[in-house]
């Protein structure tokens, strides 16, 4: 969602500031599977799985981030 609203905005520093705000929602998502999986809601092997994935979307947003600034300069 953070992207999306990022990408609509009128600059490209904006959007790098939503782009950040996007990672720091993921890094939340992360907390609360490890809480889920603390109260047995979720099962560890899921949490790895998808400890995995949010792994790869971070370095998406990091390098969309990387890229950007670059263009910037």
């Amino acid at each position: 969602m953070n992207i999306a609203e990022g990408k609509g905005r009128q600059t490209t520093k904006e959007f790098i500031q939503f782009l950040y705000i996007a990672r720091g929602s993921l890094f939340e998502v992360i907390t609360l599977l490890v809480i889920l999986q603390k109260v047995g809601w979720i099962d560890n092997e899921k949490v790895i799985e998808l400890e995995k994935l949010a792994e790869e979307i971070t370095k998406m947003i990091n390098s969309l981030i990387k890229s950007l600034r670059q263009k910037r300069l």
